[in-house]
């Protein structure tokens, strides 16, 4: 698996694991993206938040990554967000991901969340806050298997923090 930067040629991949999220009817968490989703638009969206522009309130800078597998399908998104705000401290953390529902079970999310967390510890980044919903277990387990330590539940949002400096 290669977690990176989306790019223009990676549109009909990414389109269509759009179209598998959709026809699933479930969250794309680690992907921002409206109704009115334009997709040369949402890669120059994402390339200015990334240096912290454009950004709607409420919004840190952020990197919007994608996992392809070797012959280039996606396979999942993640979002690296660079500095928490008081709602993604309660709720979202620093690194939002989701894997498309067709691929799903193969332990795909658990290694694009460790190399969401070397992206991070590039970064600076030292100690990473991952969230998932207190009913998502097979969230909880890809947290725990990188490292996550239990600290609290919000509003049925567990929170776990991964330390980097130690690595």
């Amino acid at each position: 698996m290669e977690l990176r930067r989306p790019t223009l040629a990676d549109k009909d991949t990414i389109l269509e694991m759009l179209a598998d999220f959709e026809a699933a009817g479930g969250p794309k968490d680690g992907f921002f993206g409206g109704a009115d989703f334009v997709y040369e638009d949402w890669l120059e969206t994402i390339q200015l938040a990334e240096a912290g522009l454009g950004l709607p309130d409420g919004f840190v800078p952020y990197i919007q990554l994608v996992s392809f597998n070797e012959s280039g399908r996606a396979l999942g998104f993640a979002n690296l967000r660079l500095r928490l705000n008081e709602d993604l401290l309660r709720h979202g953390g620093h690194i939002g991901y989701s894997i498309r529902p067709s691929a799903r079970g193969c332990g795909l999310a658990k290694e694009q969340l460790r190399q969401a967390l070397q992206l991070a510890k590039s970064k600076n980044i030292p100690r990473v806050l991952v969230t998932c919903s207190g009913g998502n277990p097979a969230s909880r387990a890809v947290i725990v298997a990188n490292g996550g330590s239990y600290e609290d539940s919000r509003d049925g949002t567990e929170r776990y923090w991964i330390d980097l400096a130690e690595e």
